[in-house]
């Protein structure tokens, strides 16, 4: 009797744990979209420089991911390999574009997100930051990287990716995400224990990670042109203050103007600040200590 029931409280942990893992990522890809102003991306005050989506079009995406964010964080707890996890990410997809009517709202985030939750999957619950990130490199690094020296697909990643030599979703992710954890990160916590609000902090995060990132959106719509421009345009505001300038919100609403007209989408930017929201809530205690 005594193992059947800590083989229930084993079970009971399990699912809690599932449920709070899958409700994080979701919350994560919700609070994204939400923040504003973030320069050229949609919200709920406007689309951004996006006539194919809004915040309707996001909300529809990240409510039909949350079974597939609870399925890969068991994944990870039962030790799966990196093609179970595409499998996982391939269907998750799928299911995204059926809700979307062929919008791709969240096909970094169902990568990004994905192998996160995988990795907390096969770490302790007070596991650091740290530890999360080496988990990722440690279990599926190499596979990643093999995948991606042999995908020849002409998705719109690939293409950039080999036309200007840069990593994209695959490299973030072989290098343990380092726009996620020694940038957005670092810029979020230390908004927070300065005394500023969440509002600020995220959008110190999100320019902090833009203004370091070869964003493949950024190249894939404006070229290696644009790109340079906003990762300037990011770079000025964290040099004039950041959010600890007074007029800090007016100006990130002039740039997020400017990327409007301009057509500018960071939205691999975006991945890496829902990335880094997903991992402060479900590290809170490493981060804050």
């Amino acid at each position: 009797m005594e193992a059947i029931g800590m083989a229930l409280i084993a079970n009971t942990t399990h699912h809690l744990r599932t449920q709070q893992v899958a409700r994080a990522a979701v919350r994560a890809l919700y609070d994204e979209m939400c923040l504003y102003p973030k320069p050229g991306l949609v919200s709920k005050t406007d689309n951004g420089s996006h006539d194919d989506m809004q915040a309707a079009t996001f909300v529809k995406s990240l409510f039909s991911l949350r079974h597939y964010f609870a399925a890969i964080y068991q994944a990870g707890v039962y030790g799966a390999d990196f093609a179970e996890l595409t499998a996982l990410g391939l269907a998750a997809e799928a299911t995204m574009l059926r809700a979307t009517a062929g919008v791709n709202t969240h096909r970094g985030a169902i990568f990004n997100l994905g192998l996160l939750c995988a990795a907390l999957g096969k770490v302790s619950v007070t596991a650091t930051p740290a530890e999360v990130a080496q988990v990722v490199v440690d279990s599926w690094g190499a596979d990643i990287k093999l995948a991606d020296s042999k995908d020849r697909r002409s998705s719109h990643g690939n293409l950039v990716c080999r036309k200007y030599a840069v990593g994209g979703a695959r490299g973030e992710a072989v290098a343990g995400f380092p726009h996620v954890f020694k940038i957005g990160l670092p810029a979020l916590v230390a908004i927070r224990h300065a005394g500023g609000s969440v509002v600020a902090a995220r959008c110190q995060a999100f320019f902090a990670i833009m203004a370091a990132l070869e964003d493949t959106n950024l190249l894939h719509r404006a070229g290696i042109e644009g790109l340079h421009y906003a990762r300037n345009s990011a770079i000025s505001f964290l040099a004039e203050g950041g959010v600890f300038a007074a007029d800090w919100q007016q100006r990130a609403v002039q740039i997020h103007n400017e990327f409007v007209a301009r057509r500018l989408s960071p939205g691999g930017s975006a991945d890496l600040l829902a990335a880094t929201l997903f991992v402060a809530a479900m590290t809170e205690r490493s981060v804050h200590t």
